[in-house]
């Protein structure tokens, strides 16, 4: 069973977290999380996108020359695809980009990036935050105390409030709940800092 240092807000060591290996000490499962990170990312597509068919574009209902003795290529409608103004071919239309993957699929893909995340160095735990009020000065201050630089994705409790009013502010951070842990959240940084009871709710989730 692996450990990681719990620290409090001025980096201090003040314990240890024990983790469990059946989610912080699989093998990553790299296509499991790109196919679950690519459902994630396809459900977020509008979708709203359009084009007029040949059917659809308004006009064009006489012939525009007779079918013989012109010289020219018969034609229709000046509403064919061929003509400027006309209908498109194999345009876009309204449709959902979703598609689902089994549960199962998305707790291998959370214990895959948890593993990654964590035999790279890169997850971090607080013992907790004392924001008495919401200060992003003072959030971004605890970071760089942390030592923890670039885009970070912070996990915290439904309960910490000012923590995230004083964390949210920072264009590197994102800040989740551990209710909305994703897999995309948790890939998608440098690095990975939990409180201790994000962390063990989280777990428990997962096991």
């Amino acid at each position: 069973m692996a450990t990681v240092d719990v620290k409090d807000v001025k980096g201090a060591k003040v314990g240890e977290a024990s983790l469990t290996d059946v989610v912080f000490g699989i093998e990553p499962n790299g296509p499991v999380v790109h196919q679950v990170v690519r459902s994630q990312l396809a459900a977020r597509r509008q979708g709203t996108h359009s084009t007029k068919t040949r059917g659809q574009v308004r006009g064009g209902g006489a012939k525009p020359w007779k079918q013989k003795g012109t010289g020219r290529a018969r034609q229709g409608t000046i509403r064919a695809p061929q003509w400027a103004g006309g209908g498109v071919v194999f345009g876009p239309h309204p449709r959902s980009y979703a598609f689902k993957v089994p549960k199962k699929v998305v707790k291998l893909a959370m214990r895959s990036a948890l593993s990654a995340k964590l035999a790279e160095g890169v997850l971090f735990v607080v013992d907790g935050f004392d924001f008495v009020e919401p200060s992003t000065k003072n959030a971004a201050a605890m970071l760089r105390t942390l030592g923890i630089q670039g885009r970070v994705t912070i996990v915290v409790t439904n309960d910490d409030v000012v923590a995230i009013q004083s964390l949210r502010n920072i264009a590197t951070v994102r800040v989740i709940t551990a209710s909305e842990a994703n897999v995309y959240d948790l890939v998608d940084n440098t690095a990975l800092l939990f409180t201790k009871q994000a962390l063990e709710n989280l777990e428990g989730v997962l096991k």
